[in-house]
């Protein structure tokens, strides 16, 4: 991929196309090498950082080869392959006001969706056959949300009209939920977990069979927090439900990988989980043991498709892991991070 100038539909458009023809590990691989020549290229960010860790774009012979840019960055820098001011839109990590959030430009946001479309369509049917309950307030309370923009787009693409956001009335959420599950429509309530918690405590008859529950993470210090396998454990025994599902996504990333049970997360067709020594970040470490989640995400483009985070975890197949923890270091994420 040449050095490009100018941005436009038809360039995310031919990515697009590339990335839905990958039918191999191959396929995945030639992709990378194509994003990590045209970014070392157009992306002044990762250029320095594989300057300064005296990577040679040029020597790729496997993934592991590839320099992976810490996710910090993402606060400090504009982390673009164009020039910033290009850009329409962007994300912001949650957070508070006092803390230092990432910012991750967005040029395309259609781009972005369509992909959060792919994506969930990997794991489950079609987004128009789901009615989304989305009991996300403390998201809502915060601009420039990722998260708010997928979920409003699966909200605008669903065929039911009670898909939307239910803020703090927890009255109207369980509403449609017994309307849902009497007319026997598919459901995914997603909703943050103190919200999901303040749930089944008013609500404690609740049962559901037709409803995927998505637990976002955090308590956003509205409760004492708990361990994950504790606050699975109250949901599902108070909705009668097997298991909790859960999202792995943040504002750095344009894919989501998804969970349907365990905490086991598997990633979509354009997604890899690397991960690596915390120590040392040239040591990719096999399945099972505990390092640093290094993430390929090929639809990052006109950004960085390479992604070193701050959590900690394990691979446990070609295309599953599980999150253990955070880096010692790292800011508290509002995600599905505390085991």
């Amino acid at each position: 991929m040449e050095i490009k100038k100018n941005i436009d539909k038809k360039f995310f458009a031919d990515w697009t196309k590339k990335i839905q023809n990958i039918k191999s590990e191959s396929d995945f691989f030639a992709l990378c090498k194509e994003a990590a020549a045209f970014q070392y290229l157009n992306n002044k960010v990762y250029r320095q950082w594989c300057k300064s860790l005296s990577y040679n774009i040029d020597n790729i012979s496997s993934i592991n080869d590839i320099p992976f840019l810490p996710i910090s960055f993402y606060k400090s820098f504009a982390v673009t392959c164009f020039e910033d001011y290009e850009y329409k839109d962007y994300f912001l990590s949650s957070g508070t006001s006092s803390m230092q959030r990432s910012r991750h430009l967005v040029y395309n946001k259609d781009f972005y969706i369509q992909n959060t479309f792919s994506c969930f369509s990997q794991f489950f049917s079609n987004i128009e056959e789901y009615c989304f309950i989305c009991l996300l307030p403390n998201y809502l309370e915060q601009e420039h949300s990722s998260l708010i923009c997928m979920m409003n787009a699966f909200v605008e693409k669903s065929m039911y009209k009670n898909s939307g956001f239910y803020a703090h009335n927890l009255k109207d959420v369980v509403t449609a939920l017994r309307l849902n599950e009497k007319e026997g429509i598919k459901t995914i309530l997603f909703g943050v977990t103190y919200a999901l918690l303040d749930l089944v405590e008013n609500y404690p008859d609740l049962r559901l069979r037709n409803t995927v529950v998505f637990e976002t993470g955090g308590m956003k210090g509205r409760r004492e927090e708990l361990p994950k396998a504790e606050i699975h454990r109250i949901l599902t025994e108070s909705l009668g439900i097997k298991n909790i599902a859960s999202e792995y996504g943040m504002c750095e990333l344009f894919s989501q990988a998804y969970s349907l049970q365990d905490g086991v997360f598997f990633a979509p067709k354009q997604m890899q989980v690397i991960v690596k020594e915390i120590n040392d970040y040239k040591n990719t470490l096999s399945f099972g043991k505990r390092g640093i989640i290094n993430i390929v995400d090929l639809c990052n483009i006109d950004t960085c498709c390479f992604i070193q985070t701050e959590d900690v975890g394990r691979k446990l197949s070609k295309n599953s892991f599980e999150i253990i923890g955070r880096l010692d270091h790292s800011d508290i994420r509002g995600c599905n991070l505390m085991y």
